[in-house]
């Protein structure tokens, strides 16, 4: 389908600028780091293969998907170019044969991934096993080698039967100020990336780089904030918004006091408004916690953007449609066709998170598939 088939639909506006400027920034904070960049589902929704390579364009060479797919996608579209692909899920024998294919570099996070890839290529006996990483357990337990299991595979690396290029874990609150668990895993990583001499380390997500120096070790791993989400309270105040969600005005009417609006009536008007029906809605990834009746968030409903002025969303969010109050808006500024922004440059993204009572990382990754991708 055309772009231009259907011009009231709506689209996602993604600034490759704003988005590499975000890594340059995030770089910066740790100097004596590699900065890599996590592309994983899709580029965060918004692409991974034009994500990667507009993130190679600003110097990166290190990225990090969750599926050996994904990384073989990207290593297609980015053919000959100096970079390393870590794969974060394990393996099975597809992704093992994906990633000595494609030259990615899986994560090892259990016992069985380790013997599978330490057993080498079955279809050529002279193949060396190839490069890998390791993923240790200091706290999150989620995935990762334990104390013993890791000492295991320090044994088959020491006998050279495991090339590793990384040994990595994962903070489970390094987006909460304070967090005193934080400063145990970073103990427990030290203590068992010890058992690694000459193996690069990582253990910074977006949040974890700024935390400060400590935690930056060899290679950093930044995702929502290269993306436009802060990740903490702390944050820079440098990074830019990336993505600016827009739906476009299908009808204005203006609608009677004590008239109901939008499913179940839940919302009863206390005086008379005027109402532009946005075609956006769940389907698209804004999420029906958002709506006015909802309780799932915190405070009032979230505003958007339009005409140069924020308005309420009043009434709930349906599938396809919103509809928002614009009586404070100027006569005839806002009419069919009017851009309304979601989320975006004049509507922090963590402020509607917040207010739908989800995080940014949940709205991108969740824009629907037939919201339009433009970059620029």
């Amino acid at each position: 389908m055309s772009l231009t088939a259907m011009p009231r639909a709506p689209f996602v506006e993604i600034d490759s600028w704003a988005l590499k400027s975000n890594w340059r920034t995030l770089a910066m904070l740790a100097p004596e780091a590699r900065t890599g960049a996590a592309v994983k589902a899709d580029g965060y929704g918004l692409g991974g293969v034009i994500a990667s390579k507009a993130l190679f364009g600003a110097g990166c060479r290190d990225f990090f998907v969750a599926w050996a797919e994904e990384g073989a996608e990207i290593r297609e579209a980015m053919p000959g170019k100096n970079c390393r692909i870590f794969v974060l899920q394990g393996l099975d024998g597809h992704a093992a044969h994906l990633c000595r294919s494609h030259r990615l570099i899986p994560i090892l996070s259990t016992p069985d991934d380790v013997s599978l890839w330490a057993q080498g290529d079955e279809t050529d006996d002279d193949a060396l096993p190839g490069v890998a990483g390791l993923q240790l357990e200091t706290g999150m337990h989620r995935l990762g080698l334990t104390d013993l299991q890791s000492r295991k595979a320090a044994e088959l690396a020491a006998q050279g039967r495991l090339d590793l290029a990384l040994v990595m874990s994962h903070l489970a609150t390094a987006d909460e100020p304070g967090s005193g668990l934080a400063d145990e895993q970073l103990e427990r990583f030290r203590k068992l990336a010890n058992r690694f001499p000459f193996v690069a380390r990582s253990l910074a997500n977006s949040a974890a780089i700024l935390r400060g120096p400590q935690f930056h070790f060899d290679l950093t791993r930044p995702g929502i904030c290269l993306y436009g989400g802060q990740a903490s309270l702390e944050a820079s105040g440098a990074l830019r918004p990336v993505a600016r969600l827009v739906g476009h005005v299908l009808q204005v009417a203006d609608v009677k006091r004590g008239e109901h609006v939008g499913y179940g009536g839940l919302v009863k008007l206390k005086r008379p408004a005027r109402v532009a029906t946005v075609g956006l809605g769940y389907a698209d990834g804004y999420p029906r916690s958002a709506s006015e009746s909802s309780t799932g968030g915190q405070g009032a409903p979230p505003l958007v953007h339009v005409a140069g002025h924020r308005a309420p969303i009043v009434g709930r969010i349906s599938m396809d449609m919103s509809m928002v109050d614009i009586s404070g808006q100027p006569e005839g500024a806002v009419r069919p066709g009017s851009e309304v922004e979601f989320f975006g440059p004049n509507i922090p993204i963590d402020d509607v998170a917040v207010r739908a009572g989800t995080i940014a990382y949940e709205l991108l990754t969740g824009i629907g598939s037939r919201v339009r991708r433009v970059w620029i």
